[in-house]
């Protein structure tokens, strides 16, 4: 379905992403690991858009995508948590998760109000309350619940669970499991290695922008991981 093929981004003249590749089929499971400043961020940035590769191709079902403007990704049926929420302070959650409510790329629905609610009963309780007075946790299930109102193939999170208390923590992989159940794809990053890889088929790491390691979730040699994620 995704499919990202020597990928090189710049941030003005540093080389951060280099010949990086990966795929990830449909309905599947991808963990994205490394050590902070080894380019996870910028690869999901070029994945969608934010960033424009000087060399590389993304594509998505077959077609070039590379360079696409985040709107017309985001509709080709990609749901994006991006690191720092980013959610509407200044909107209630009801509004925050509405707003962006609108058919897959199919034309289904399974991700309505009432079953992003039902999945997130924290903010069922909070339905009236701004983005802005909510708990970091409780802004990370607006962040993923607003996604799924898209009805996305796939989800993209970005550092899942940073800053979130443990109970918290808990309640998001409990969550990330479910979406995964119902088919929908995941790429996923976070510090937690040992949860990324429970929830995952596969995992690619990076290190200084270059695929390092790659390989079945449940395969990847421990000790090497551990020295390659600095753990």
């Amino acid at each position: 379905m995704l499919s990202v093929e020597g990928l090189d981004t710049f941030y003005g003249d540093s080389h951060v992403l280099r010949a990086v590749a990966l795929e990830l089929p449909a309905g599947t499971a991808l963990g994205l690991l490394g050590r902070n400043g080894m380019g996870k961020t910028t690869l999901i940035r070029s994945v969608m858009g934010y960033l424009r590769p000087r060399a590389g191709r993304v594509r998505w079902d077959g077609d070039e995508i590379t360079g696409w403007p985040p709107e017309k990704v985001a509709r080709l049926g990609i749901g994006y948590v991006p690191e720092g929420r980013g959610i509407f302070p200044n909107l209630d959650v009801r509004e925050n998760l509405v707003m962006a409510s609108r058919p897959g790329p199919e034309g289904r629905r399974d991700w309505t109000l009432d079953r992003v609610l039902a999945t997130f009963p924290r903010l069922a309780e909070r339905l009236r309350h701004g983005g802005q007075q909510l708990s970091g946790g409780e802004q990370q299930m607006l962040s993923i619940g607003r996604a799924l109102m898209t009805n996305p193939r796939l989800l993209v999170l970005d550092e899942a669970t940073e800053g979130l208390a443990p109970l918290i923590v808990a309640e998001i992989w409990r969550v990330i499991g479910e979406i995964r159940a119902t088919g929908i794809a995941t790429l996923v990053v976070d510090r937690n290695y040992r949860a990324v890889l429970a929830h995952a088929d596969r995992a690619v790491v990076l290190e200084k922008g270059r695929v390092v390691m790659q390989g079945e979730a449940d395969a990847l040699d421990g000790d090497e991981l551990a020295r390659r994620l600095g753990v």
